[in-house]
């Protein structure tokens, strides 16, 4: 689907006035940053708690093997919103300062949010984008890819403070009251006069956002910056876990790290309970499809304790990882009188996906060039009528190239850190933890594997392949 069609569709589809509210769901991707797998008291968490989400599960589905888009952030952001995998879609990782254009959305790009715009749907995002900023061009700005409205971070750098000294409204630079210390390359620094804490605002705004717009179907993408660890103030302080208080954790004999962490958890977990109680309130519960996820597993950059809360539950890995604990996430979909309440699915599935599932849902084309299946099936619970990829694919771009590939959802191949690599392979159905590799014992699966990741990919002057280095001589 091209912007013409784009265009031609959200004319028709404003000829047809509130109608559309009550023939098409709202749709609402809640979106945790670093979250892992095993955060969740429903996804086995024994020390955090995270009673909200325990209960949306419950209301609703949970699904146990469901994917990122990447193991970093803003190509995992990228493959969520092109509905192309890591392979195809426009920036593949966090680019940093050496070129901030290869993290940026380009005109040609067609994200879920223009998708849905052209099918009637108000659109916004609220909290962090990271696929493009002011000054480069004016690529990738928010309202440039869809989005009626804005309020948040552009620069994924400048969201490693919680208590930032400005937002962005649309194309607005909104100065808040916080004190802000400069520390580390981008700027982001930490606050030493806390006031106002950045996903508070972004709570209120969703719902302010949800209210404001009841007589037509809406998008919205609230994307937290929670549990994300403030890194310039990990190293100015040895405390990244940045949060206003420890709320349950105050008492706890652990170190402030540790509190910080669980109580950046606990605080996520009451936004969303405030919006799925607000869609109670305002009629709204039964047509709106709300999803809950993370953009990549978690991190230890908090100088926290993993040991503590053993965030990747049973899979190994975290963030910058292409095992499993570095992109499975957990996600949980609830939809009051169409989900069945505290169902569980093993569809094996991925952020692309949601490009197709919204499409459905909305009775909207997909764009061209997609990796995208819906998995509406899944939700309404009816796998029969499930369709099923037969690979999936990651990358990472930083020291040397890995690539990862999913066959008929459990046979994962891993190749790291160079395109020459051998290539190992995990059994997921027998060895969720990856330890055992069965390369050599499948030689089929393994030829399958290896011609997959050599063709998956298109080659981008973004996102070449690299090598490292040779080791140095001693």
């Amino acid at each position: 689907m091209n912007r013409t069609l784009l265009l031609l569709t959200a004319i028709l589809s404003s000829l047809c006035g509130t109608s559309l509210a009550a023939e098409k769901p709202n749709l609402i991707w809640i979106m945790a940053d670093d979250l892992g797998y095993g955060d969740l008291g429903c996804y086995g968490q024994q020390v955090i708690q995270t009673p909200r989400l325990d209960r949306m599960a419950r209301e609703g589905i949970r699904f146990t093997q469901f994917y990122a888009g990447a193991t970093v952030c803003a190509p995992s952001r990228s493959v969520l919103l092109t509905g192309q995998h890591q392979g195809h879609t426009r920036v593949r990782g966090n680019a940093g300062r050496t070129n901030p254009l290869a993290q940026a959305l380009r005109p040609e790009d067609v994200t879920v949010a223009e998708m849905l715009k052209g099918a009637g749907y108000a659109t916004a995002l609220i909290g962090k984008w990271g696929l493009g900023d002011v000054g480069e061009a004016e690529c990738g700005l928010p309202r440039k890819q869809g989005f009626d409205l804005f309020f948040g971070y552009l620069n994924q750098h400048r969201a490693h403070n919680h208590f930032p000294e400005f937002l962005w409204r649309n194309e607005e630079r909104i100065a808040l009251p916080n004190k802000v210390t400069a520390v580390g390359d981008f700027g982001g620094g930490y606050a030493t006069e806390a006031l106002l804490y950045a996903d508070d605002l972004f709570a209120d705004e969703a719902l302010k956002f949800v209210a404001g717009h009841q007589e037509r179907p809406f998008f919205l993408y609230w994307s937290m910056v929670i549990p994300h660890a403030n890194n310039e103030r990990t190293r100015a302080l040895k405390d990244g876990a940045h949060v206003p208080d420890y709320g349950p954790y105050a008492l706890e004999d652990w170190p402030a790290p540790d509190r910080g962490q669980a109580a950046m958890i606990t605080r996520l977990d009451s936004y969303v309970g405030r919006m799925l109680d607000q869609l109670h309130q305002l009629g709204l519960a039964d047509n709106t499809l709300v999803i809950f996820t993370s953009d990549n597993g978690p991190h230890n950059e908090s100088n926290h304790n993993l040991e503590r809360f053993e965030p990747s539950g049973p899979l190994t890995g975290i963030k910058r990882s292409l095992t499993d604990g570095g992109i499975r996430e957990p996600m949980i979909a609830w939809w009051p009188g169409k989900v069945k309440p505290g169902s569980e699915s093993g569809h094996v599935g991925y952020f692309g996906d949601w490009m197709a599932t919204a499409a459905e849902l909305a009775g909207a084309a997909v764009p061209e060039g997609c990796d995208s299946i819906s998995f509406v099936p899944s939700l309404l619970g009816d796998p029969d009528r499930q369709k099923q990829h037969e690979f999936l694919y990651w990358e990472f771009h930083e020291r040397g190239f890995s690539q990862a590939a999913l066959y008929q959802g459990h046979w994962k191949g891993i190749r790291e850190r160079s395109p020459d690599a051998p290539l190992q392979v995990f059994d997921l159905k027998n060895d969720i933890a990856e330890k055992n590799n069965v390369a050599a014992d499948n030689p089929d699966i393994t030829a399958k594997l290896d011609n997959y990741l050599k063709t998956v990919r298109s080659e981008t002057p973004d996102w070449p392949i690299k090598t490292p280095p040779p080791p140095k001589k001693r």
